[in-house]
């Protein structure tokens, strides 16, 4: 690990003069460290922003919840208002990975998170994501790389929440020191690399920073279940994740760890309709079109099973059925 400049922010302006003098953000750090030590990251400088108060906590305001960037998945996953309303993304940040990483991973940082391709983890790889002449997922071990809406790049993104934040309909809010900021519709926020994410896997700019996730008003009869499939239950990295929603009048099917961003199951959705209500069957049916489009390469084609077994899961949890 190289020597950096390091730098603490106690407020977003603060942290935004640090961006644009090209300092790189800093929260609780456990996507970064990693990177750090695996050299697959170098920055000259970093600006820690983990003190900095309006970026934490969650409230609910205007019907809606609008979480902090700096709350970590601890608070999330127990937070009473996203539990009763939007029970999928609280089981998604409930979750994560353990228990200790879960008290100190912040929201912002699990959506922007890089990528765990073994390749581009390695220093000992030049893969396309880092600039080189090549994926070498395509002709290597790619077991756990992309079954959909991969290439040239075939990460699949390893965000547990980002699912379940496309799947309601969240909104993700920046600040930037030209323009003040925007706000993004999570189904946006994500690159697939042949929309020009092949360097980066978000449409944030080198001086953006997220501020907060709001989720939308609840409306009467929102349900929704998640499934996350593993090697062991034990902290592992999900193999195929599933979130379905249903705000009303119909279902969004989003999957995570299959794909280069949360990927939207539109085979199943189609299949659903308005059916409010779950059954047994519906859910087998749904499930059996939740693979079209799908582009295994040579050795991952055996999770479009786990992508059926996750999506009627889901459905079933989501209807409050039992599920084996």
């Amino acid at each position: 690990m190289k020597a950096f400049d390091y730098a603490i922010a106690s407020n977003e302006s603060g942290a935004l003069a640090a961006l644009e003098r090209g300092y790189r953000p800093k929260a609780s750090g456990i996507d970064l460290l990693d990177l750090l030590k695996e050299r697959t990251a170098a920055p000259d400088s970093l600006v820690s922003i983990a003190d900095i108060a309006t970026l934490k906590g969650i409230r609910e305001e205007d019907g809606g919840i609008a979480i902090g960037a700096l709350a970590t998945l601890e608070e999330t996953g127990a937070h009473a208002g996203i539990r009763k309303h939007f029970h999928a993304l609280a089981e998604a940040a409930a979750e994560a990975a353990t228990p200790q990483i879960r008290a100190r991973a912040t929201v912002g940082g699990n959506i922007c998170q890089r990528p765990r391709c073994w390749y581009f983890r390695s220093a000992d790889f030049n893969c396309l994501k880092k600039g080189g002449p090549t994926c070498y997922a395509v002709e290597g071990e790619n077991s756990f790389h992309a079954v959909f809406g991969n290439g040239p790049c075939h990460i699949t993104h390893p965000s547990n929440i980002a699912p379940a934040l496309v799947a309601f309909g969240a909104e993700i809010v920046t600040v930037a020191p030209e323009d003040g900021g925007r706000t993004i519709r999570a189904a946006d926020f994500f690159m697939l690399p042949e929309d020009g994410g092949i360097m980066k896997e978000n449409v944030l700019k080198k001086d953006e920073l997220v501020t907060e996730i709001r989720l939308p008003a609840a409306v009467a009869g929102q349900k929704s279940g998640y499934v996350e499939l593993r090697e062991k239950q034990s902290f592992d990295w999900p193999l195929v994740s599933c979130v379905a929603a249903f705000n009303g009048t119909k279902w969004t099917i989003v999957l995570g760890h299959v794909a280069p961003t949360p990927w939207r199951a539109k085979g199943s959705e189609s299949l659903l309709g308005k059916a409010a209500a779950i059954t047994p069957e519906i859910a087998e049916k749904a499930a059996a079109a939740s693979d079209r489009g799908a582009k295994p390469m040579s050795q991952n084609a055996w999770r479009l099973k786990l992508v059926r077994a996750a999506v009627r899961r889901a459905l079933l949890l989501a209807d409050g059925k039992e599920i084996d």
